[in-house]
């Protein structure tokens, strides 16, 4: 059974993982990040992915999910906003220390690439994924093809305007975002809105800087009415972004990855009649709302299955 090095580099950690070409990860190892200069980062890197190869044997190759605007063919990340970084050649510093053939893209990408392949979305030609945590990541695929787009930039599901006159400040700048209205951030920020209508909530009691969005769900399934208000406003626009994806790319299935996730059928039982209900031009109900399946390990299995195919682009089996 073959193997690849897959790496899924985060502003807080990076986590390297032997995978075999079945999707199954052998081994991980993790080194936090404290210093987001390039330099540092590279160290991290390259100390993780020595740990993955001595396990690994002869692995195939190296795949790395970074955050930001990837340069697919040399591996640099353009921008990335997560890191300060500009024109970083991630790729060739690590082609440099490595005798092996690695590949870089966007992180998010990588994690569709993961579930399309060996998670939800298995056995689909259209498919998306939306990461719902700190912010929303996602990625497209197209008959049996990982969308990129013109300058590697298709999948920002997250920054498309779903509130553009009344909705929350973006960290893009924008005003309503997808990722503003409808991430974990999101929902906080709903609670917070709504909060003048709660004033001895249970909620507030609490700094500010320490109500989670897990809190905030765990509350509203508790019946909590703050919570619930909060919750409920996060569900609508979360319908919105995910009746615009229909629209737009018309997938088979709709995977919800990332940590709002855990909420599991609390979230689809809630969001699924309201997307549907915002769904015009194609069949109601023919594009499945399902959690993804492969967690936090979609970013590492889908870098691996990159450097299995070579490449992002390579078509999918």
């Amino acid at each position: 059974m073959q193997t690849a090095i897959g790496v899924d580099l985060g502003a807080s950690h990076v986590a390297a993982a032997v995978v075999t070409d079945d999707g199954a990860i052998r081994v991980q190892h993790e080194e936090d990040l404290e210093d987001l200069r390039f330099e540092a980062v590279i160290a991290a890197v390259e100390a993780v992915v020595e740990l993955a190869l001595k396990d690994a044997g002869n692995a195939m190759g190296i795949g790395i999910g970074s955050p930001g605007n990837i340069d697919a063919a040399s591996g640099a990340v353009l921008y990335s906003p997560n890191f300060g970084w500009e024109n970083a050649p991630l790729g060739d510093s690590l082609r440099k220390k490595f005798a092996l053939p690695v590949f870089v893209a966007n992180d998010a990408r990588c994690a569709t690439l993961g579930e399309f392949t060996f998670g939800s979305g298995t056995g689909c030609k259209d498919f998306a994924l939306l990461t719902l945590g700190t912010g929303i990541g996602g990625g497209i695929v197209g008959a049996g093809n990982l969308l990129l787009g013109h300058r590697w930039g298709a999948g920002e599901i997250g920054h498309h305007q779903i509130r553009p006159t009344d909705g929350f400040i973006c960290g893009c700048g924008k005003i309503g975002c997808f990722e503003a209205q409808a991430s974990g951030t999101g929902l906080i920020r709903h609670a917070f809105a709504v909060a003048p209508s709660f004033p001895r909530s249970a909620l507030l009691d609490a700094a500010r800087d320490k109500l989670s969005s897990k809190k905030i769900r765990k509350a509203a399934q508790a019946g909590d009415a703050h919570a619930l208000a909060a919750w409920n406003n996060f569900i609508g626009d979360l319908a919105i972004g995910l009746a615009n994806v229909i629209a737009f790319v018309n997938p088979e299935t709709i995977a919800i990855g990332g940590g709002v996730s855990t909420a599991g059928d609390f979230m689809l039982d809630a969001v699924r009649p309201r997307a549907d209900a915002l769904t015009t031009m194609v069949p109601k109900g023919t594009t499945q709302i399902v959690i993804a399946t492969l967690g936090n390990d979609a970013g590492q299995v889908g870098a691996a299955t990159m450097a299995f195919r070579g490449g992002l682009t390579a078509v999918a089996v």
